[in-house]
């Protein structure tokens, strides 16, 4: 058993906070922006909820954040009672925000200045993966703070993978967003289509997803998709800020991305349409289905 903290109880953080709980064993500390969440996630689970990142983190050997983007995360780590005032000697931050690998970077770097190890560990498998405890992580920073962490990350995951040094799970991240976004339009525009020539896409996929054609979205998404439904996951905001992270290393780097550069106007379209909490799936919805 370890004493862990959790910062940020959101649709993915509360979950995962709650399994390091049951399924870990762990003494968990929790901070919430809305303070009442973490007093509610204390009542459910028997943790402590604490008023400031810093107060959550003392004196324990893991702190987890898991927050909107990369100035939430700052707010929480880096600024005044952020985390860091709060860690000891030894401890491990170990962060779950799809955030950029310069902040990654930028955080390795403050709490090694104080002594601290750092892993950037961003998540797949949405708020189903979350609730279930199968997450696949996706990890950067030294073998020895991964090692320490892996074991603690266990209780949500069912995949933890070291990618290289810090930053690259981040960047790690930003290939599967690129994977996800491009497998989603090519679901939508093949619904789309069957549709509009007269198939019963249930029977059809039933039978395609055996094949070449299958996926994770396919298997999860397709009936929600058929029925016009869009309420089931990742929402269209978060998506449009991951590709924006993913489109923007890309200018750093050189990589050519057009189809990727693509779908994130098709996402702007359904922000447009008033999508904006709709899942990734309802790219179906701009081809006029429902």
């Amino acid at each position: 058993m370890a004493k862990v903290a959790f910062i940020g109880l959101g649709v993915m953080g509360y979950p995962m906070a709650g399994h390091l709980k049951v399924k870990g064993g762990h003494e968990v500390s929790v901070y919430n922006r809305t303070f009442a969440k973490a007093e509610k996630w204390a009542a459910e689970f028997g943790g402590t909820a604490f008023r400031t990142p810093a107060e959550a983190a003392n004196g324990v050997d893991l702190v987890f954040t898991c927050v909107g983007n990369d100035d939430d995360l700052r707010s929480v780590t880096i600024a005044a009672d952020g985390v860091l005032d709060g860690m000891k000697p030894g401890a491990i931050l170990v962060d779950h925000t799809t955030a950029s690998a310069e902040v990654a970077r930028e955080l390795d770097a403050a709490a090694r200045n104080k002594g601290f190890g750092f892993v950037d560990a961003p998540v797949s498998g949405g708020q189903a993966g979350a609730e279930n405890g199968v997450l696949t992580i996706m990890c950067g920073g030294d073998a020895e703070s991964f090692e320490t962490a892996k074991p603690v990350m266990e209780a949500y995951a069912r995949m933890v993978g070291l990618m290289g040094s810090t930053g690259a799970g981040q960047l790690a991240k930003m290939v599967n967003q690129i994977c996800v976004a491009g497998v989603v339009q090519g679901l939508a525009e093949a619904i789309h289509f069957g549709t509009k020539a007269g198939l019963d896409m249930e029977a059809v996929i039933e039978v395609i997803s055996k094949g070449a054609a299958g996926s994770w979205q396919m298997d999860n998404r397709h009936k929600t998709m058929i029925a016009g439904k869009y309420d089931f996951g990742f929402a269209v905001d978060w998506m449009r800020k991951d590709l924006d992270i993913v489109l923007s290393e890309a200018r750093r780097n050189g990589a050519k991305l057009p189809v990727t550069a693509l779908i994130d106007q098709f996402y702007a379209d359904v922000q447009e349409m008033g999508g904006n909490r709709w899942d990734t799936s309802s790219l179906l919805a701009r081809l006029g289905k429902k």
